[in-house]
């Protein structure tokens, strides 16, 4: 009786692994990763827009950026043909500073909207217009990069305005 136990026990621990390498393999969302690879995270964006800016100095870009994998990740860099430097800004305690990177939560969503973490664009090549659509390219640690485009918008238009939240 002892040895039909550790048979069905190690059929049992086999049918498991089994499962669990298929489900692994599964979850790769159809990346073209090689199999001894993690599947890189995929991120996908929101709500981007630009507020009009004022002049050809700056202008601010907010976005929601979801990350619908179990990896977390970082935004680690923003290019767009309508400036050569972008900065990557978090607001604490009432004040903007500049970081090299955001954490984007596995699973969660990074939000950069006004008054909080934002996008900003020094030294534009030309003012956008209310109407235009503006190109960034969000870059990560580990995800592909995402090019984006953003909707210009009126100075005083905020996500909250729009139904989509």
């Amino acid at each position: 009786m002892n040895a039909r136990t550790t048979r069905t026990l190690a059929a049992a621990l086999s049918l498991t692994a089994a499962l669990a390498i298929s489900g692994c393999s599964s979850s790769d969302d159809g990346s073209s990763d090689s199999a001894g690879e993690s599947a890189k995270p995929k991120m996908s964006v929101s709500g981007g827009y630009m507020p009009e800016p004022v002049n050809d100095k700056m202008a601010g870009a907010f976005m929601v950026i979801k990350n619908d994998s179990k990896t977390a990740d970082k935004l680690t860099a923003v290019t767009s043909p309508l400036s050569d430097d972008l900065q990557i800004h978090e607001t604490k305690d009432q004040k903007m500073q500049q970081v090299q990177a955001m954490d984007v939560p596995a699973n969660g969503e990074l939000k950069l909207e006004r008054g909080g973490s934002h996008i900003m664009l020094m030294g534009l090549k030309s003012k956008p217009n209310v109407g235009d659509k503006i190109t960034v390219e969000l870059r990560f640690e580990k995800a592909d990069p995402v090019k984006v485009e953003l909707d210009v918008k009126e100075r005083t238009y905020t996500a909250q305005n729009s139904n989509a939240h």
